[in-house]
């Protein structure tokens, strides 16, 4: 159907091929191993910079096992939803484990983290409610909102002056529920939280915590933001991922009860996806397992982060408000943030470039991310190729 108006208009769309022309395409890099610090990449040793496994559980053996045993029990897949005849008794042990695990009441397994977002957001609020949000936030819970039938307002990222100049003139009688990210995934930032929840139980609103990168990070034991700042029980909603720290994909929404009962039974990315496959439910559970009892990890894992942190500014890069592992390596132009990607690629150091629109023009950057299972020599290296290249392409200084 080459001659069709929908393969014309397909056709039409050749940015990813100029890109290719000029040699600068950082997408769908294909690796060869693992997600350890050093990875293959055309059967060549490379830095491992661009990860978001921050505990470094991928390929832990432990992990490992527990998934082949639920593959030999169970079998590969569920065959059905969560709904139907999706859902074993591992899905059960998961959920409960996750509820504790960040100290809520109930907890909701999903099939990814971005399908909990969709489905979590676009059904919980009805048509004459509000969803406040972040102007920053993940674009899952912006899909979410796009589906919701409620009213979307957006506040400036982690300003607080411009969430409650939107929180006073909301009627007192309806629903509003503030949605933000616990670590901003781009900048590495985290949400002013304790101000949020002020807010939110001063105006009579309701928060929803997505953890993606929060968890495994911050709080006791990598419990997440909420815990990080001592907020337990005041905030409504906990969203967090598998395929960070965890291990592997999947997600999940915490909360009460009452609230958990009304999601089984409306959230339609739970009940029209397949289930989450045993293999994964398992690594999960094994990976909660190894945090409690391996705590180190989350120790080696902000050492990194401080150590590079130092070794990144004092070479003269523009770090932002990083607050987290992940680091932002500022560019503010997004060629120079593909050539710098390229160019670092073929010095051996793997790294994402985030251009407009996933952040606004005027701020591309390098996403420079940290794991525990990094060691010092593997962050010596990096951040000193990556100062040769970004002195070379003039985006530090000499």
């Amino acid at each position: 159907m080459k001659n069709s108006l929908l393969n014309k208009k397909m056709a039409a769309y050749t940015a990813p091929q100029e890109v290719m022309k000029a040699g600068l395409y950082p997408y769908f890099k294909t690796i060869e191993s693992g997600q350890e610090p050093e990875i293959l990449y055309k059967g060549k040793k490379m830095l491992m910079f661009g990860s978001n496994s921050y505990l470094g559980l991928t390929n832990h053996p432990r992990i490992k096992q527990a998934a082949i045993k639920a593959i030999e029990k169970y079998g590969t897949g569920c065959a059905g939803s969560r709904f139907l005849n999706g859902t074993i008794d591992l899905h059960i042990v998961l959920e409960k484990k996750l509820a504790e695990f960040v100290n809520m009441e109930d907890a909701l397994v999903f099939s990814t983290g971005f399908l909990t977002n969709v489905g979590v957001i676009s059904s919980i609020t009805g048509r004459h409610d509000y969803l406040i949000i972040d102007d920053s936030n993940h674009a899952s819970i912006i899909e979410g909102t796009r589906l919701s039938f409620s009213k979307v307002l957006k506040y400036k990222h982690n300003n607080m002056e411009s969430l409650e100049s939107i929180l006073k003139d909301l009627p007192n009688d309806k629903i509003k529920l503030i949605i933000t990210d616990g670590v901003f995934s781009m900048e590495g930032d985290i949400a002013p939280l304790p101000n949020i929840v002020m807010l939110a139980e001063k105006y009579g609103a309701s928060v929803m915590v997505d953890d993606a990168h929060g968890l495994g990070v911050l709080g006791k034991f990598g419990s997440g933001t909420v815990n990080h700042f001592n907020l337990d029980g005041r905030v409504e909603l906990i969203m967090g991922t598998f395929s960070k720290s965890l291990a592997t994909v999947g997600g999940f929404i915490a909360g009460s009860k009452e609230v958990i009962n009304f999601l089984k039974h409306n959230a339609r990315s739970l009940i029209f996806s397949a289930s989450l496959p045993p293999a994964s439910v398992a690594s999960v559970i094994e990976a909660i397992n190894v945090i409690y009892e391996e705590p180190e990890r989350i120790q080696k894992l902000w050492e990194n982060t401080n150590y590079a942190k130092k070794l990144l500014v004092e070479v003269g890069f523009d770090i932002g408000n990083s607050q987290t592992p992940i680091i932002p390596l500022y560019v503010r132009n997004d060629h120079l943030t593909f050539a710098f990607t390229q160019i670092l690629l073929e010095k051996g150091v793997f790294v994402n470039p985030v251009i407009s629109p996933a952040v606004k023009p005027e701020d591309s950057l390098i996403r420079f991310s940290i794991m525990a299972t990094h060691e010092k020599n593997h962050i010596d290296e990096a951040v000193y190729k990556c100062s040769m290249v970004a002195k070379k392409l003039g985006i530090i200084k000499k």
